[in-house]
């Protein structure tokens, strides 16, 4: 059985997965690299090797996916999330997302139907998630079937995953007001994003912009929650398996919480409080008037509004 060090090291030196091909199966070298199975300390370095191997699994024969909507040329992978890989495409204006498990077909296909209904809502919030592009079945070569999403390529965006600090209280209060702003804008086309995470909120440093990406776990029942991040639930997920707007407003203020860590003045930190009960009828419900109820408190606290620049 080949070691973690050995797996890294192997694929660190391959030019093309062909010098990995007689090895291992590409199933056998996910499971010894995947980052939510990495020896402890070691998640970074797993992450990077995945994400290095599922570029050259992917540029192993130049696929092409033919839909009636397009062509796709998949390219190298360029971020691997929780449960699939993002591939950029020729001419770099969209990402192919490809579940690394057919088990997992439903998350996507949940995906696909919040963005459409987003498609629908008020174009007025639209850059607050990517566009759907395309969704489709895709058979391989050896005809398993896999629900595959094509989306708008977000340039210039970050994950707050990214961030390997604490900030400053002013600069995570620009993120959470349009982070309140996009999950009022989803609410009110009827979808809850359900994980709300570092990995999954995508930040513009520059323009002082938000997106929300990665919709597979939507909908108004949770059939899977990211397993590494499981402390940052409400309890109604796991008892009632219930997703509602107050689970968003929920996991909203702890990735506040987090941002700021020990830093967050008390002031703050008993509006986190209001907003963090366990029992969802006692949490706020509208993120829109939430939002309303933190600029007063932003104004008690620094005054008028104005533009702090940040770097990640």
């Amino acid at each position: 059985m080949m070691t973690f060090a050995e797996a890294v090291a192997r694929v660190r030196a391959a030019g093309s997965y062909a010098d990995l091909k007689g090895a291992a199966s590409y199933r056998e070298w996910a499971r010894i690299l995947h980052p939510d199975v990495a020896p402890e300390g070691l998640r970074a370095t797993a992450t990077t090797a995945f994400g290095r191997l599922s570029g050259l699994y992917a540029e192993r024969d130049g696929t092409v996916l033919r839909t009636p909507r397009g062509e796709y040329r998949v390219g190298a992978v360029v971020h691997s999330g929780d449960i699939a890989d993002l591939a950029g495409t020729r001419g770099g204006g969209a990402l192919v997302k490809l579940p690394r498990e057919p088990r997992d077909n439903d998350l996507m296909a949940a995906e696909a139907a919040a963005l459409l209904r987003l498609r629908d809502g008020d174009p007025t919030f639209r850059p607050y998630a990517p566009r759907l592009i395309d969704s489709f079945r895709h058979e391989d070569g050896s005809r398993v079937q896999r629900t595959v999403n094509v989306l708008e390529r977000l340039d210039g965006f970050v994950p707050l995953s990214d961030l390997r600090r604490t900030i400053d209280p002013r600069d995570a209060a620009w993120m959470f007001r349009r982070l309140l702003t996009g999950l009022g804008w989803a609410h009110r086309a009827g979808v809850v994003h359900g994980a709300v995470l570092e990995e999954h909120v995508l930040i513009h440093p520059a323009e002082h912009g938000l997106a929300l990406v990665d919709w597979c776990y939507s909908g108004e029942r949770v059939v899977a929650v990211v397993k590494h991040r499981r402390d940052a639930y409400p309890p109604e997920v796991f008892t009632d398996r219930r997703n509602t707007p107050a689970t968003d407003v929920y996991m909203a203020v702890g990735l506040l919480r987090r941002l700021v860590g020990d830093g967050l003045p008390a002031a703050l930190q008993r509006f986190a409080d209001g907003c963090s009960y366990d029992a969802p009828r006692m949490r706020p419900q509208d993120p829109w008037a939430l939002l309303g109820e933190f600029d007063e408190l932003l104004h008690k606290l620094y005054g008028p509004r104005t533009f702090r620049p940040f770097t990640v």
